[in-house]
């Protein structure tokens, strides 16, 4: 709880509902947390005008000892707090970010509550549907493999949400320029930023028209730093959506948390994915309700149990139980044989249909150059590996029509 102290000062106090600071703050103030045996002190005012970041912790000047993973809770509760998002307890520390459009001939980012409020028209929100696709970094030809997959995705219609592993610098340039992408879709990064050291990164898109019909809110975004022999992360965000049923007066609404995975790859012992997917599953957990889908690399035995042991449902597994869903090694390509490396999990929320998305032989689109297809051979693939599109609901929701 936090006790004000001064005009300025509040004191949190340690407690099991620290998770939540329920108060109005002043315009400008100074926050301090005690306990028997420590004392922490923010090294600077701070203003709470959701643009300041609350976030860096020094010990005070009268204490020497302090508990690391105790101010590690304590900054997660606060930026649980801050972007009013609940996380994990023990999550690793969030690297929050901004929900992007195309606005005037340009990709401009907004705050996470500003493209749409909940609408009151409004009553139910309905099952959506979600396509994940890895793109294939390691692949030439970027712009056009990424405009071929975008074009496959968009000739499949009805997608709301679309996750995106393995783009590259070349192949985000490809995906801002594309003109469906810009009319239809917010996404979750425009720029180099992201990348680090990595060559390539996951990218979040989620439909205008879906949110605008909807009145749906898009909530925080932000990306999960994971224990990883490549750099791996997760890309995380979250969609407030309405929910009404008979037990409700329409005005609920339901938080579904959306998780972007590539997870390690190589069959690598000591495996990292089974630690990968046990974070992700506890942010699905601090939320309620939500889905973690991507490139899952599950290759090792081990790797059977990942969907399972952390509490979740394999939305393939409980559709199709009798089809093996190969994603990836499909045409003979690679030495390893196929396999189904790309998996939508869920929790506490319900698949309805889903299927397997081809991919094209690239004669079958433009290239860079026709040197360039020359070169590559027209019956290339515009990625080694198939999408899949999944269309998911809650207990509530009326069932969606097949499409």
């Amino acid at each position: 709880m936090l006790t004000h102290i001064s005009q300025h000062q509040y004191v949190a106090t340690a407690s099991s509902n620290f998770a939540r600071i329920t108060c109005r703050l002043p315009t400008r103030f100074a926050l301090y947390y005690f306990d028997d045996n420590h004392g922490v002190a923010l090294p600077y005012h701070y203003t709470n005008n959701k643009i300041s970041t609350l976030l860096r912790f020094t010990p005070s000047r009268e204490h020497h000892k302090h508990d690391f993973a105790m101010l590690s809770q304590i900054r997660t509760r606060l930026q649980s707090w801050w972007q009013q998002t609940p996380l994990p307890a023990a999550a690793a520390a969030p690297n929050f970010q901004k929900w992007h459009g195309f606005d005037q001939d340009q990709w401009v980012s907004f705050a996470s509550d500003e493209a749409t409020q909940l609408g009151i028209k409004h009553q139910w929100a309905g099952s959506f549907r979600l396509v994940s696709w890895n793109v294939n970094a390691d692949a030439p030809l970027p712009k056009s493999r990424m405009s071929a997959l975008l074009r496959a995705i968009e000739t499949a219609g009805a997608a709301d949400v679309v996750f995106l592993q393995e783009v590259s610098r070349e192949g985000l340039t490809a995906l801002l320029e594309d003109f469906w992408i810009q009319q239809n879709w917010y996404i979750s990064d425009v720029n180099a930023s992201a990348f680090g050291t990595q060559k390539f990164i996951s990218i979040t898109l989620v439909s205008k028209p879906w949110v605008v019909a909807d009145g749906i809110q898009l909530g925080a975004i932000w990306r999960v730093a994971l224990p990883s022999r490549f750099g791996r992360d997760a890309l995380c965000c979250d969609l407030i959506l309405n929910s009404s049923s008979k037990q409700t007066s329409g005005k609920e609404h339901t938080r579904v948390r959306l998780i972007n995975v590539h997870l390690d790859s190589l069959p690598i012992n000591p495996s990292m994915r089974p630690r990968q997917v046990s974070i992700c599953a506890s942010y699905l957990g601090a939320a309620g309700r939500g889905i973690i889908a991507g490139d899952s690399n599950c290759i090792l035995p081990e790797d059977d149990g990942l969907v399972s042991n952390n509490g979740l449902a394999d939305a393939w597994a409980e559709l199709h139980p009798n089809d093996s869903g190969h994603t990836w090694g499909v045409y003979g390509e690679q030495s390893f044989p196929p396999n189904r490396l790309d998996k939508v999990a869920l929790f506490n929320l319900n698949p309805s249909a889903m299927r397997v998305l081809q991919t094209s032989e690239m004669g079958s689109y433009g290239a860079e150059t026709s040197a360039d297809v020359a070169e590559q051979g027209s019956n290339t693939h515009f990625s080694d590996h198939l999408g899949l599109w999944c269309d998911i609901s809650w207990a509530e929701d009326r069932p969606r029509q097949e499409r």
